[in-house]
């Protein structure tokens, strides 16, 4: 695997500004910072969103001010051993959220992020630093919604170590400057460390932030270096501990047994009294469409719930909720969205279409699909619920959002929400998989069985559990109708998109007008088609529906960029210079193919003969998710009617980037999950119930199909962009164009698998 940047001489000089963070000192409430485990004499400064004068007089929400908090908020805390401590806002689930943070801090405060110990922050209003979205890691916003901020708080503590060491060696502020962890007088050779100055900083005030200058890009020691994971060592030597390894004084264990299909009910159980006199069993509960039971073991606890021979009801009423019908059938409810006809609800209209497509010379319609997806996540649900003699609740739950967690923990615990303590432990398992899914989350259980039982209680969802109620990515048919001119090219495009969006699944509520989840990735695309109308046709599902790595574009650029490869067949282009044509005059896309096309040593479609003997061609596509802009180029053969995947090309332009090493391994991760969804991934349904309960019967892509993965980063100075998310959706359409290619067969719908190819 390997990898190239190119960056701009500007370097991040275009960052978009999400966030624009006030540090407050904080040293001054030295109960308080005792109390959260700060260290004597040690400076600590806490983020704060200041109220512009803009949003001020537009009467918009203000942020919390750290400094009138009060709870000791979010904080950089400098040791006096010279070690720093920073509370992240973000939760850390393999992402590199932790190190990008540090090293942004590190870069203005000059010292070593190896210096660093990060955590994740507790939930608190205090650390609702990302602008309309309060706090939440997800959408690939971490980064570059709070880069300003925390470059800022870095920039303050360092101007007030200063500050400290003007005043401990009586020198002019001004003739002081600073190396990675140190105070340098170098009239005089004298240098102090941070740490030593550290208790002489505490009852400083914070500079001025108009009076601080950021450093120049150029300057950078850290920003825009592979500079190595600070959570690496920890990961692999054990000590980091999940959620699922989390223990206190006097735990039992609960596991659980769901409803065969999402709305059911314990009606009765027929052999509890046997049940309970197993080895090890505490209780046996009835909980909402689940049965549970609660043991000194998880093993026991196990083995009993799944001993238990319960009969489960039909709901009275299935009007408000998610309710799974005995006869539904996965093959059929997508061949009932592809013969959808509505016209739905308009979300983009540009030119006029109707006009466009009828006065084309040459007419194309086609139908896409996509499948259902598990998250598949290796670490399986779990939650740990304490009810504490001071009225408290401590739940240590795996989350992309503690804040919310804790409001919607506290409701279903009976508690105020400042009474509830969310715990947030690094994330064995991501891709949106930790918000709030209603049957799809464990820590209701937990909470209700601790206030049961009476001891801290936790629950752990066995692997064929996960696969029960996991919440899927939406299942989707698009309709597509294209007109061509004399020429070829595209004139006239429509996409009427027949699903129900993850945001309106999760709500459990129709969109007003059309959910964005269900339409991006084919909005606001850069081609220049004068003609296209974009809609969704709603159509509610009967599972559980969730977020996945990279959302609606997951889907709808495998729809989009395939459908303008069929279009470009249709027209007699090849498919790379006809977008190149599409994108004349824009230079960041046009800029971002050609860095794809140099990587893949030069374009070439194919078919062409390997040196290897087989016979393969490639595929392109693009995608513009998050923020950022990608393109890639797949290589594929076939080989026993199997689709097998040579080489992956991706350029990615986020704009700018802090760490080139996190950014490549984002990359790589997202092809992966990319191929895995082209390729094999799809949940299944019959009569009611999902076909695999484990890995066994949901293949996810395995080693020796993945191909040989080249990645170039291109710093454009645009606003800075996501990363995790972003380089997947570009993925899919490419292999699959490549397969088209190849085979002469035009692929619509996914997993490749379901199909048996000839060359």
């Amino acid at each position: 695997m390997g990898m190239t940047i190119d960056a701009p001489g500007a370097g991040n000089d275009g960052l978009q500004q999400l966030a624009d963070g006030e540090p407050s000192n904080i040293s001054r409430r030295r109960f308080l910072l005792a109390s959260a485990g700060a260290s004597a004499g040690a400076l600590v400064l806490g983020f704060g969103i200041p109220l512009g004068k803009a949003r001020a007089q537009e009467g918009g929400p203000s942020m919390p001010d750290a400094a009138a908090h009060p709870k000791v908020p979010a904080f950089l805390e400098i040791r006096p051993d010279n070690t720093v401590r920073l509370q992240c806002p973000f939760i850390e689930g393999g992402q590199g959220v932790f190190t990008a943070m540090a090293q942004i801090v590190a870069e203005e405060l000059d010292i070593d992020p190896s210096a660093f110990t990060v955590a994740g922050a507790p939930a608190d209003s205090a650390y609702k630093i990302v602008p309309m979205f309060g706090r939440v890691t997800g959408g690939s916003m971490s980064v570059r919604s709070s880069y300003e901020t925390m470059r800022r708080i870095g920039a303050s503590a360092r101007l007030m170590l200063m500050q400290a060491a003007s005043q401990r060696l009586e020198v002019p502020f001004a003739s002081l400057t600073t190396e990675p962890g140190q105070v340098i007088h170098k009239a005089s050779g004298r240098s102090l460390s941070y740490g030593e100055v550290a208790s002489g900083a505490l009852d400083m005030p914070v500079p001025p932030q108009d009076g601080i200058r950021l450093r120049d890009p150029k300057t950078f020691r850290w920003i825009g270096k592979p500079v190595a994971r600070l959570d690496m060592r920890d990961k692999s030597t054990g000590k980091v501990q999940f959620t699922i390894d989390m223990a206190v004084e006097d735990m039992l264990h609960a596991a659980i047994q769901h409803a065969p299909r999402l709305g059911l009910q314990v009606g009765s159980i027929r052999n509890e009294g046997e049940v309970k006199a197993m080895r090890g069993v505490d209780s046996i509960h009835r909980l909402d469409g689940a049965v549970a039971v609660v043991a000194k073991r998880w093993w026991h606890a196990r083995q009993a719930v799944e001993a238990l021979q319960v009969d489960w009801a039909e709901p009275g009423d299935k009007s408000g909720i998610r309710y799974m019908p005995a006869d539904f059938d996965s093959e059929a409810f997508s061949r009932q969205l592809g013969a959808n006809t509505e016209a739905g609800n308009e979300a983009e209209a540009r030119g006029d279409f109707a006009k466009g497509f009828n006065d084309a010379a040459t007419r194309v319609e086609a139908t896409y699909y996509s499948q259902y997806l598990h998250h598949a996540q290796l670490e399986p649900p779990s939650s740990l619920a304490r009810f504490n003699p001071d009225g408290t609740l401590d739940l240590w739950v795996p989350n992309q959002g503690p804040e919310m967690f804790q409001a919607d923990a506290a409701k279903v615990a009976g508690l105020a929400p400042e009474k509830v303590r969310i715990h947030s432990q690094m994330l064995g398992g991501f891709f949106g998989r930790h918000f709030l899914y209603g049957p799809g989350c464990c820590y209701p259980q937990a909470i209700k069985l601790a206030k049961a039982v009476g001891k801290p209680v936790k629950v752990i969802w066995s692997r064929e559990e996960e696969f029960l109620r996991d919440p899927l990515r939406p299942m989707a048919a698009v309709r597509f109708r294209g007109g061509l001119d004399s020429n070829g090219m595209p004139i006239a495009i429509e996409a009427i998109t027949v699903c129900e969006g993850a945001s309106e699944g999760i709500a459990n509520t129709r969109a007003k007008g059309v959910d964005g989840t269900a339409v991006e990735g084919l909005t606001a695309k850069s081609y220049a088609i004068p003609n296209s109308r974009i809609a969704q046709a709603h159509v509610k599902n009967p599972v559980t529906l969730g977020f996945w790595r990279s959302v609606g574009n997951s889907m709808n650029d495998f729809f989009y960029e395939t459908f303008l490869d069929e279009l470009a067949d249709k027209g007699g282009h090849d498919p790379f210079e006809m977008r190149m044509r599409l994108l004349e005059g824009n230079k960041r896309l046009t800029t971002l193919l050609k860095a794809v096309e140099a990587l893949s040593g030069g374009w070439k479609r194919g078919p062409f003969d390997a040196a290897d003997g087989t016979r393969r061609a490639r595929g392109v596509a693009m995608a513009s998710p998050f923020g950022s802009q990608t393109a890639a180029i797949a290589e594929v053969s076939i080989k026993d009617g199997q689709v097998v995947v040579h080489d992956l090309w991706e350029a990615i332009d986020p704009g700018s980037i802090v760490n080139p090493a996190i950014v490549e391994a984002q990359v790589n991760s997202a092809i992966a999950l990319g191929l895995s969804q082209v390729l094999v991934e799809e949940a299944v349904y019959k009569e009611g119930v999902p076909t695999a309960r484990n890995y066994d019967l949901y293949p996810i892509l395995p080693p020796d199909r993945m191909p040989r993965v080249h990645v170039k980063i291109v710093e454009s100075g645009e606003p800075m962009g996501g990363v995790g998310e972003p380089p997947l959706p570009a993925v899919p359409p490419a292999v699959a164009n490549a397969v088209s290619a190849l085979t002469g067969k035009r692929v619509r719908s996914m997993p490749l698998s379901r199909v048996k190819f000839d060359t």
